[in-house]
């Protein structure tokens, strides 16, 4: 068995797909799908079942997975203290970042890195609040960066700046430009959210529940996985949305989206990785530069 047929099954387990997984990890599909069967000879088991067109992991292989993430992580780690004996020269961070974050907040920082650290690798994976979390537990990422909080022992988590969720309608909207809102005036529009899992969506159920209201009272229209399909959305509708300020600034700017009220929550983001896990040379750089300590 080899570290990188244990990448490879880890990356087709997570895809559910050998031609994404092989796309991702650029090599064939040939190569990618030898792999597996290699891994499934040569112990005598099947880690996947072929249904229809997709491929979903038998027992033994949801089983095998936690343990393949586990050997790739402190393969990293024992990779990552040969890079600190480099002195910083070379080196790599796998990083997990949901989409607030990870499309607004984390480029400008991750650039500044880059310039200051040339030869450290970065990568980012960008994904949910809770599939980050899960990232960095199992150490297929090295830190992650969230807009929600996360309660988990395994994890350290530091609060770093955060943005405002805001409340938006398009053009189009009759409370677009209304200057004064009916006193009920969330129950009477539609809704699109984003979906469970996402910090935005947590954001809004508990500044709904200061109100008084739940997320059940919402006319929920749409529920989309990316802020940017929200936006496009909200602008081309009669549904409002709540969204961060970040995602939206330019678009309320140029009118193509109006805010109703002021700021209807404030948050933090946070930055978490694992308690157990060694601290890189690297990982603290980046923290260092991202966050300023």
């Amino acid at each position: 068995m080899t570290l990188e047929q244990l990448r490879i099954f880890v990356a087709v387990a997570e895809k559910q797909h050998v031609t994404q997984a092989a796309r991702e990890l650029n090599l064939t599909q040939s190569a990618t799908s030898a792999a597996v069967a290699a891994l499934e000879a040569r112990y005598g088991i099947r880690l996947f079942d072929r249904v229809g067109r997709g491929i979903v992991l038998t027992q033994t292989g949801q089983i095998f997975l936690g343990e393949a993430r586990g050997v790739l992580a402190r393969a990293r780690s024992a990779e990552q203290a040969l890079h600190d004996l480099a002195g910083l020269k070379t080196g790599k961070l796998t990083l997990a970042s949901s989409q607030t974050v990870a499309n607004y907040w984390l480029p400008p920082r991750l650039q500044a890195f880059q310039a200051a650290y040339p030869g450290i690798e970065v990568g980012v994976r960008i994904a949910n609040t809770e599939r980050v979390a899960s990232d960095v537990r199992d150490g297929t990422a090295d830190v992650g960066f969230v807009e929600g909080e996360i309660d988990d022992g395994a994890l350290a988590v530091r609060r770093l700046d955060g943005d405002a969720l805001v409340i938006v309608v398009g053009p189009r909207h009759p409370f677009a430009k209304q200057r004064k809102l009916p006193q009920d005036w969330m129950t009477r529009t539609s809704w699109i959210l984003r979906e469970s899992g996402s910090g935005t969506r947590a954001m809004l159920e508990a500044a709904l529940k200061k109100r008084g209201l739940k997320l059940a009272d919402l006319n929920v229209q749409l529920v989309l996985a990316s802020n940017e399909a929200i936006r496009s959305a909200v602008e081309a509708g009669t549904s409002a949305a709540a969204i961060s300020n970040l995602v939206v600034e330019n678009a309320i700017a140029t009118k193509t989206l109006f805010r109703l009220e002021g700021e209807f929550a404030q948050r933090s983001f946070y930055a978490i990785r694992h308690k157990e896990r060694h601290v890189s040379k690297a990982e603290a750089a980046l923290m260092s530069s991202v966050i300023g300590s």
